[in-house]
């Protein structure tokens, strides 16, 4: 197995090194421009990530009133200042997105 993988990385190696021998600029202009795919793949993370995060944010915080009603006005603002840090991710990633555009 350890011959395969060594064989397979050699190849692709040289593969990476023959590859600025076929890079040639179009005559056209017309090709795809990848960072605004990248920046999409990117912004679409990011609010999943948030998405994720703000849900577990609101289950656990909706947990910890329950069982213990008397700390519900201290674990609200814990929790709203925890959803802003966590909303501010897709933000950055958004301004990230149209400064690369």
């Amino acid at each position: 197995m350890r011959q395969v993988m060594s064989k397979v990385f050699m190849v692709m190696s040289a593969l990476c090194f023959a590859m600025p021998a076929f890079a040639q600029g179009s005559a056209a202009g017309g090709g795809t421009n990848w960072v605004a795919v990248a920046a999409g793949i990117a912004m679409a993370i990011a609010s999943a990530g948030c998405g994720l995060g703000q849900g577990r944010a609101a289950a656990s915080a909706t947990e910890g009133i329950a069982r213990n009603p008397s700390a519900g006005s201290a674990i609200q603002t814990a929790l709203i200042i925890g959803l802003a840090f966590i909303e501010s991710l897709a933000i950055y990633t958004l301004l990230i997105v149209f400064v690369k555009m």
